[in-house]
Protein backbone atom coordinates (compact mmCIF):
# COMPACT_ATOMS: atom_id res chain seq x y z
CA UNK A 1 0.00 0.00 0.00
CA UNK A 2 1.10 3.24 -0.55
CA UNK A 3 0.16 6.79 1.00
CA UNK A 4 0.04 9.62 -1.37
CA UNK A 5 0.17 13.39 -0.24
CA UNK A 6 0.51 16.33 -3.32
CA UNK A 7 1.81 19.92 -2.42
CA UNK A 8 3.04 22.97 -4.71
CA UNK A 9 -0.64 23.79 -5.87
CA UNK A 10 -1.76 27.76 -5.10
CA UNK A 11 -2.58 30.95 -7.01
CA UNK A 12 -0.70 32.05 -10.50
CA UNK A 13 -1.28 34.51 -13.14
CA UNK A 14 -1.94 33.20 -16.95
CA UNK A 15 0.72 32.28 -18.43
CA UNK A 16 2.62 31.27 -15.71
CA UNK A 17 4.09 27.90 -13.90
CA UNK A 18 3.19 26.19 -10.87
CA UNK A 19 5.33 22.27 -10.20
CA UNK A 20 3.23 20.22 -7.99
CA UNK A 21 4.54 17.30 -5.83
CA UNK A 22 2.97 14.19 -4.56
CA UNK A 23 5.25 12.65 -1.93
CA UNK A 24 4.48 8.61 -0.93
CA UNK A 25 4.98 6.75 1.99
CA UNK A 26 6.40 3.32 1.49
CA UNK A 27 8.56 1.06 0.11
CA UNK A 28 7.64 0.11 -2.92
CA UNK A 29 6.61 3.52 -4.76
CA UNK A 30 8.92 2.91 -7.76
CA UNK A 31 6.95 -0.46 -8.34
CA UNK A 32 3.92 1.76 -9.09
CA UNK A 33 2.78 3.95 -12.39
CA UNK A 34 1.74 7.25 -11.52
CA UNK A 35 -0.52 9.92 -13.10
CA UNK A 36 -1.99 13.18 -11.94
CA UNK A 37 -5.45 14.02 -12.62
CA UNK A 38 -7.34 17.16 -11.91
CA UNK A 39 -11.41 17.97 -10.96
CA UNK A 40 -12.62 21.53 -12.24
CA UNK A 41 -15.91 22.27 -10.00
CA UNK A 42 -19.11 20.71 -11.75
CA UNK A 43 -16.75 18.50 -14.38
CA UNK A 44 -15.38 14.86 -14.08
CA UNK A 45 -12.29 13.72 -12.90
CA UNK A 46 -9.92 14.19 -15.66
CA UNK A 47 -6.78 12.24 -17.16
CA UNK A 48 -3.16 14.45 -17.51
CA UNK A 49 -0.28 12.42 -17.27
CA UNK A 50 1.25 9.51 -16.31
CA UNK A 51 4.59 7.81 -16.21
CA UNK A 52 6.09 4.03 -15.97
CA UNK A 53 8.02 3.05 -12.74
CA UNK A 54 10.91 4.31 -14.38
CA UNK A 55 10.30 6.96 -15.64
CA UNK A 56 11.21 6.62 -19.12
CA UNK A 57 7.38 5.97 -19.94
CA UNK A 58 5.09 8.82 -19.94
CA UNK A 59 1.42 9.42 -21.62
CA UNK A 60 0.02 13.01 -21.65
CA UNK A 61 -3.79 14.42 -22.30
CA UNK A 62 -3.72 16.03 -25.52
CA UNK A 63 -4.97 18.90 -23.25
CA UNK A 64 -1.64 19.46 -21.65
CA UNK A 65 0.33 18.16 -24.30
CA UNK A 66 3.70 20.41 -24.36
CA UNK A 67 2.97 22.11 -21.47
CA UNK A 68 2.97 19.87 -19.11
CA UNK A 69 5.62 17.61 -18.02
CA UNK A 70 5.33 14.66 -15.23
CA UNK A 71 8.81 13.33 -13.90
CA UNK A 72 9.70 10.91 -11.15
CA UNK A 73 12.03 10.68 -8.34
CA UNK A 74 12.09 7.40 -7.16
CA UNK A 75 15.20 7.82 -4.91
CA UNK A 76 12.98 10.90 -3.05
CA UNK A 77 9.46 8.99 -3.57
CA UNK A 78 8.14 11.79 -5.36
CA UNK A 79 6.31 12.51 -8.22
CA UNK A 80 6.33 15.52 -9.70
CA UNK A 81 3.96 17.94 -12.69
CA UNK A 82 5.45 20.88 -13.83
CA UNK A 83 2.85 23.14 -15.09
CA UNK A 84 3.78 26.08 -18.19
CA UNK A 85 1.32 28.69 -19.80
CA UNK A 86 -1.25 27.97 -17.30
CA UNK A 87 -4.58 29.11 -18.35
CA UNK A 88 -7.35 30.01 -16.32
CA UNK A 89 -8.88 27.08 -18.11
CA UNK A 90 -6.39 24.66 -15.61
CA UNK A 91 -7.70 26.15 -12.66
CA UNK A 92 -8.68 22.72 -10.12
CA UNK A 93 -8.17 20.55 -7.77
CA UNK A 94 -4.93 17.96 -9.00
CA UNK A 95 -4.60 14.68 -7.77
CA UNK A 96 -1.85 12.16 -7.74
CA UNK A 97 -2.89 8.73 -8.08
CA UNK A 98 -0.42 5.29 -7.98
CA UNK A 99 -1.63 1.71 -10.26
CA UNK A 100 0.02 -1.15 -9.31
CA UNK A 101 -0.32 -2.53 -12.61
CA UNK A 102 2.28 -1.74 -15.23
CA UNK A 103 2.01 1.18 -17.40
CA UNK A 104 -0.43 0.27 -20.05
CA UNK A 105 -1.42 4.02 -21.02
CA UNK A 106 -4.85 4.30 -18.92
CA UNK A 107 -6.52 6.56 -18.35
CA UNK A 108 -9.40 6.22 -16.43
CA UNK A 109 -9.68 6.89 -13.10
CA UNK A 110 -11.06 3.17 -12.09
CA UNK A 111 -7.93 1.91 -13.09
CA UNK A 112 -5.75 3.55 -9.94
CA UNK A 113 -5.62 2.30 -6.78
CA UNK A 114 -4.15 4.94 -4.28
CA UNK A 115 -4.98 8.70 -4.63
CA UNK A 116 -3.86 11.72 -2.71
CA UNK A 117 -6.05 14.11 -1.07
CA UNK A 118 -5.67 16.94 -4.01
CA UNK A 119 -3.97 20.61 -3.96
CA UNK A 120 -5.81 23.56 -5.82
CA UNK A 121 -4.42 25.40 -8.63
CA UNK A 122 -5.60 28.72 -9.39
CA UNK A 123 -4.70 30.46 -12.67
CA UNK A 124 -6.48 33.91 -13.09
CA UNK A 125 -6.65 35.63 -15.93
Amino acid sequence: QVQLVESGGGLVQAGGSLRLSCAASGRTFSSYTMAWFRQAPGKEREFLASISWSGISTYYADSVKGRFTISRDNAKNTLYLQMNSLKPEDTAVYYCAADRAPFTRATTEYNYDYWGQGTQVTVSS
